[in-house]
């Protein structure tokens, strides 16, 4: 009986024990800008660690920031998650700036490696001049003040320092990770994961205790959808795509029947249009860039000895230079991009486009109508009743209102069917 006993209290403790061992964490691993395949990536991610029963889901940030529509879509399902969210900045020196700012304060648990950062969520925008520039510092001064109310909103909901997080947004306050463990924007510094799942096992996330000692990291990847969409969703793509559309179509004008270049063109139009509703694009860079192309295509119509082709590559300079916002690094188009591309559409438009427009413009090089006003001799005596002539390999009949005798030069003036007329050609 007592052997019975014993072994009923053995395997309860052993169900207890089993009961309390950790669960597998789920992992992610967030490096780069902040978009909308972030959002779908991340939101797959919780819902896979529901599904899989996962103690938390650690999501491991380095980012400069990203798109604030993105980022409100990722503070929702962070508050609806029912898998607790840890957000671990990491590793140094990574940062959590902008947008990232909003994430990490938005996790059940915010946490940083030592010689991490977080911070400088400024919007940043492109003034104006003169009436536009007093109506664009309006929409600026609302749109840092609804910015500065989403980051204290999402700091006061999670318990943590509320005027830090507008002050981030208003003054573009940047700190260490050991200053903001100090002013409480953080929960703990870890130096790696094993330490981080160290540090919050036992700790109560609602009605959950977390029990993450020893417990194993399971990553969640990307699916091939979410790559994609990460590596095509990004200024520089949009912009070598905008060169395909004006580099296809423009040249399929200027050659036409070559279809491979407006086929390209219109195909790649398409997508700049979808890009275009997802990233940030200034109208005034836009607007330069078609006044670029505008300026090329009349220096070919009407040469001008350049100067509207220096003025197409100033346009279009400036206006790749404006069409993202620089001072983002999050979205920002660089100089490694913007020049080449100067130079590579000036260089299109003066070679390529003009040599194919002046090509259609110039005479008939082919067929018949060639052999008007070449010379040859006369093989037998020409007038008005006819004669012969050899032409390009072949005998032709010939008339002239002028007697021409045998072997004297003539000169082909037109023709009428298979017969040519001609005129004595003078010495």
């Amino acid at each position: 009986m007592w052997h019975r006993l014993a072994i009923l209290v053995g395997v309860i403790i052993f169900g207890l024990a089993a009961s309390l061992q950790a669960a597998d964490v789920g992992l992610i691993k967030i490096d780069g800008a902040i978009g909308p395949a972030t959002a779908t990536y991340i939101s797959r991610a919780i819902d896979a660690a529901a599904e899989r029963k996962n103690a938390c889901l650690v999501v491991e940030l380095d980012t400069p920031g990203g798109l604030v529509t993105s980022t409100e879509d990722i503070v929702h399902r962070f508050y609806e998650s029912k898998v607790p969210i840890v957000v671990y900045v990491a590793p140094a020196p990574a940062r959590a700036a902008s947008a990232g700012a909003f994430i990490t304060m938005a996790a059940d648990i915010a946490a940083m490696a030592p010689f991490t950062r977080i911070g400088a969520a400024h919007p940043v925008e492109i003034g104006a001049s003169g009436e536009a520039e007093k109506t664009d510092d309006v929409m600026k001064k609302k749109m840092e003040n609804d910015t500065a109310s989403l980051a204290e909103s999402i700091a006061r909901k999670r318990g943590r320092n509320a005027e830090w997080a507008r002050s981030a947004v208003i003054e573009s306050a940047s700190i260490t990770a050991e200053k903001a463990l100090e002013l409480k924007v953080i929960d703990l510094i870890a130096k790696d994961l094993p330490d981080l799942l160290k540090q919050i096992d036992g700790r109560k996330v609602g009605e959950q205790t977390l029990h993450t000692a020893g417990a194993a990291a399971v990553e969640i990847p990307m699916n091939a959808r979410e790559m994609f969409l990460q590596l095509f969703l990004r200024p520089e793509m949009m912009f070598i795509l905008m060169l395909v559309v004006i580099y296809g179509i423009i040249g399929e004008l200027s050659s036409p029947g070559a279809i491979l270049p407006g086929v390209a063109g219109v195909i790649a139009l398409v997508l700049v249009l979808y890009m275009s509703t997802t990233l940030p694009i200034n109208a005034a860079g836009l607007a330069l860039i078609s006044l670029a192309v505008l300026f090329f295509l009349a220096d070919v119509y009407a040469p001008t000895h350049g100067v509207l082709t220096f003025g197409g590559i100033i346009a279009f300079f400036l206006g790749a230079l404006m069409l993202f916002d620089r001072n983002d690094p999050a979205f920002g188009l660089s100089l490694a991009y913007i020049i080449p591309g100067t130079v590579l559409t000036a260089g299109f438009f003066v070679f390529v486009v003009a040599a194919g427009v002046r090509a259609q413009f110039l005479p008939v090089r082919s067929g018949h109508e060639t052999m008007l006003g070449k010379t040859v001799p006369a093989l037998a005596r020409i007038d008005s009743a006819g004669g012969k002539v050899f032409v390009e390999g072949e005998y032709w009949n010939a008339t002239s209102d002028v007697p021409i005798e045998a072997g004297q030069m003539v000169e082909i003036v037109s023709m009428t069917g298979l017969s040519l007329k001609v005129k004595p050609k003078q010495p």
